[in-house]
């Protein structure tokens, strides 16, 4: 419990704000929007908390301090001001200004770059999954009738696969929706994601885990999953401090869970957590790349990043009690 302490002295501070800015509805506002981003972002500690039990143990403590504000502040509220700002060519204190005191020409005007934001997120996210997925490295298999069947494994052979992948997906994305700005988005979600890799790479085997590549991986990480809870929270309240505070307290019960599943070695004790968290991922980012033909609810999405999780519990539980049987 004292893991999420601080967790709960953020919640309190924050619902005070919310009353003092638009009553008891604001806070029930924020509360709902904590919950919204908890149940898009479960998934999302359990990847952090498997980066971070291998990083190095002052960028670990950096992550946590720093990355409070960053997704807090960063996330969730400049960075939809910062979009709609470079999309509508505006100053960044215009948009603000708009933001503050004229929140549906703002809402609409985030709406109309609503489908390069999801694309930028979705890529990023179907290369995290790519990349997990055709780890030819990962020992422990989950569902093996589609992690190691004779297709697969032949598969894992081809260099880049993973890349190769996203590219003849962004690629017919492309013809689909015969869009030039939503390739270019894609392909730079790719590069972004490359980039961070090459980075590890040059810092060493483990680098993405360690120093400023692992900071800079977690805090991009947790911007895509942002992108969605920061839209659809859109649909619960258009002020954007109401926003910020429900969606900054479920930032920070994720970043307290992250804390704990590193400290109590959860994914040591349940081994296909990492699993489902990737296949959460991966059912995330084929969402968000849907989003742009098709409406789907936030309950769906976080409904399914939960579903999986809980199954690779389940699984996990009992493999452990499979193990811990006495073989006669």
């Amino acid at each position: 419990m004292k893991y999420f302490y601080s967790s709960f002295i953020i919640t309190i501070i924050g619902l005070f704000i919310a009353f003092y800015l638009g009553g008891i509805h604001a806070v029930f506002i924020c509360s709902l929007l904590s919950v919204l981003e908890i149940s898009l972002s479960f998934d999302n500690a359990v990847v952090n908390a498997k980066v971070l039990d291998n990083m190095d143990k002052k960028w670990r403590t950096r992550f946590i301090y720093w990355g409070i504000p960053i997704a807090v502040f960063g996330m969730r509220f400049v960075f939809p001001i910062a979009i709609v700002c470079i999309a509508s060519k505006m100053g960044f204190f215009e948009t603000l200004y708009i933001a503050m005191y004229n929140p549906s020409e703002y809402h609409q005007a985030l709406e109309k770059n609503i489908n390069q934001i999801y694309v930028f997120g979705g890529a990023f996210l179907l290369m995290v999954f790519l990349d997990f997925f055709f780890d030819s490295s990962r020992e422990e298999k989950w569902l093996t009738w589609i992690e190691s069947n004779p297709i697969i494994n032949t598969i894992m052979n081809i260099s880049n696969i993973s890349v190769l992948f996203s590219c003849i997906i962004g690629v017919a994305l492309l013809l689909l929706t015969k869009d030039f700005m939503i390739g270019v988005v894609y392909f730079c979600a790719l590069v972004v994601y490359l980039l961070l890799s090459s980075i590890s790479s040059i810092m060493g085997e483990d680098g993405i885990r360690n120093g400023l590549a692992g900071f800079l991986y977690l805090e991009v990480l947790d911007a895509s999953f942002s992108f969605d809870g920061v839209i659809g929270a859109f649909a619960l309240s258009s002020n954007i401090f109401i926003i910020m505070i429900g969606l900054g307290i479920g930032a920070m019960f994720v970043r307290s869970l992250t804390i704990y599943l590193v400290e109590k070695k959860a994914l040591q004790e349940y081994i296909y957590l990492e699993h489902g968290a990737h296949y959460a991922i991966f059912a995330l980012a084929i969402i968000m790349l849907l989003k742009i033909f098709i409406e789907v609810s936030e309950v769906i999405t976080g409904l399914i990043g939960i579903g999986f999780i809980g199954i690779a519990f389940i699984c996990s539980k009992m493999k452990n009690h499979k193990d811990k049987k006495p073989k006669i």
